[in-house]
């Protein structure tokens, strides 16, 4: 509970009005006209204010509620944010594909750029810039986008270093009730294999849902067109199931009666969990295709916009110990979901506590990073950010001053001119001073795969973003300010030691080279 002053008034205009995801006002009279107005964020943090002067609260509310239902997105707090920092790396250029791909070109010449999509012609979705198999020509990526769902042809995800391996990602093919064929799109997805292997379709829709998606035009890929490739369906949930599981999620952590049964009972309703467990499974499917079963993989549901894009970065995740570093890490969010074209204005709207009902509302990020969380909570070496990154992540996606999550796709970010207009989150983050607080100090480069588990016992909810608000931190705070103090000075007496061994074989090497002038000496007498 806040008590109102100006300089709350001034929060609240800036920030408070971009970040709630509902309010509730209510007026009540006791000594003097007293107005409450409770703000529910989407953080999930639920803020009183307390104002004296019911037409103050009216028009502090009304702010609120003017400034939080903005029709166009060139009136949000991005777009009127400055600074106040130096910019040492401009975050919009950092993470270009043509650097993703000198990498890639430095292991395999089998893969090429491709701006067929320069114009977003092709695709509205994809990105200027696209990484396809070196033997595809333009031509043919133009006619198996007209055979896959928005133009969403199949685009390299992953090259597996180790073996050779690639996951790719694409949206559903429109097949039809006729069993439509293109012979272009059997080209481009056999191009992906290396002779004499096969390759693994995974499909994140339940195959009863694949079915049916037939009658609507969309459908899967025929076996008898692609013999080389095994279609695998793990059925991942979508859009309005999700958001109903978040809600009731939170609506149980916010349960102050104090009833682990009933607690429980809620949490298990929510089905969440379940839905970490399906993710997670499909990604480890995924990654177990490439490494141990030395197979390609194309992935795909039916936009391939959200349930795809989970599996493929969790499974480099999983994979590459490139993508558990912090710059490794935020290349994949931008390569993986906002260049491949997560509708992140539609999906991350209003959060839990909306009173209206959005259509294409969906905690499909927050799921992923809950995904990612769980693989750190089992690995808490392996990787080199901590929770307090992931928790960030999930503030800015939902409301932030900085405009990299603003938009749909590329398209609706160029039209936005979002990179003139606006700050990038990686400018800020990739501060020196800044990426201290996210960096993981228990953190040791681990090159191997790391397999996660997906047993109910090895999940966790996720405290950090679901409980924060419910539970005080102070205890958690001091308890890694311990952890950082005991991990600088093992590292302060591990320096030392090794000061010392160097000082010890030093003087061993002088004492012996005493030693063996003195008996040339002796030998000269």
């Amino acid at each position: 509970t806040l008590p109102f002053n100006s300089h709350l008034l001034l929060f609240l205009t800036s920030f408070l009005a971009a970040a709630s995801s509902s309010f509730f006002m209510s007026c009540s009279r006791f000594l003097g006209s007293v107005g409450t107005i409770i703000i529910k964020c989407k953080d999930l943090r639920i803020i009183q204010l307390d104002i004296p002067g019911m037409e103050e609260c009216l028009n502090i509310a009304s702010s609120i509620e003017a400034l939080s239902t903005l029709d166009s997105v060139t009136l949000m707090y991005p777009f009127f944010y400055r600074p106040m920092f130096e910019i040492v790396e401009d975050g919009w250029s950092a993470f270009l594909p043509e650097k993703e791909f000198e990498v890639l070109s430095s292991v395999t010449d089998e893969w090429r750029l491709s701006y067929i999509n320069k114009d977003f012609s092709i695709c509205p979705s994809y990105p200027p810039v696209v990484i396809v198999p070196r033997s595809i020509d333009d031509e043919t990526l133009q006619k198996v986008a007209v055979y896959r769902h928005g133009g969403r042809f199949p685009v390299l995800s992953y090259y597996h270093k180790k073996n050779g391996m690639v996951m790719m990602r694409s949206s559903q093919p429109l097949t039809g009730t006729n069993g439509r064929r293109c012979k272009e799109d059997e080209k481009l997805v056999n191009a992906t294999l290396r002779p004499g292997k096969r390759g693994y379709i995974i499909d994140t829709r339940s195959l009863n849902a694949a079915q049916q998606a037939r009658a609507k035009g969309g459908g899967f890929e025929q076996e008898v067109y692609y013999p080389q490739w095994r279609r695998i369906h793990r059925c991942i949930e979508r859009f309005n199931i999700l958001q109903e599981s978040l809600i009731k999620l939170v609506e149980a952590c916010n349960d102050q009666s104090h009833n682990m049964d009933r607690w429980l009972s809620k949490l298990e309703a929510s089905n969440w969990m379940t839905y970490i467990k399906e993710i997670l499974t499909a990604a480890c499917l995924a990654a177990q295709c490439i490494d141990r079963e030395g197979a390609s993989v194309l992935v795909h549901g039916t936009e391939g916009t959200d349930s795809t894009l989970q599996v493929t970065s969790l499974a480099q995740i999983i994979l590459d110990p490139d993508c558990r570093t912090i710059q490794g890490f935020e290349s994949l969010l931008v390569r993986e979901w906002l260049q491949a074209g997560h509708p992140f204005q539609q999906r991350c709207a209003q959060s839990a506590y909306s009173n209206s009902k959005q259509k294409f509302e969906a905690p499909v990020f927050l799921l992923f990073l809950d995904c990612v969380w769980q693989i750190l909570h089992q690995f808490p070496c392996s990787f080199e950010f901590n929770e307090h990154f992931l928790v960030t992540l999930f503030e800015h996606a939902y409301a932030s001053q900085f405009g990299t999550f603003l938009g749909n796709n590329e398209n609706e970010r160029s039209k936005l001119k979002l990179q003139q207009k606006t700050m990038s989150l990686w400018s800020w983050v990739n501060q020196p001073e800044e990426l201290k607080n996210f960096q993981n100090p228990l953190f040791e480069a681990n090159s191997l795969v790391i397999w996660p588990s997906v047993a109910p016992q090895s999940l966790q909810l996720w405290e950090g973003v679901f409980l924060r608000w419910n539970r005080p931190s102070r205890f958690l705070d001091e308890a890694e300010e311990e952890m950082r103090r005991i991990i600088d000075y093992n590292r302060f007496l591990l320096d030392k030691v090794n000061s010392m061994r160097k000082q010890i074989m030093q003087t061993e090497t002088e004492d012996g080279m005493d030693r063996m002038q003195e008996v040339d000496s002796a030998a000269n007498v």
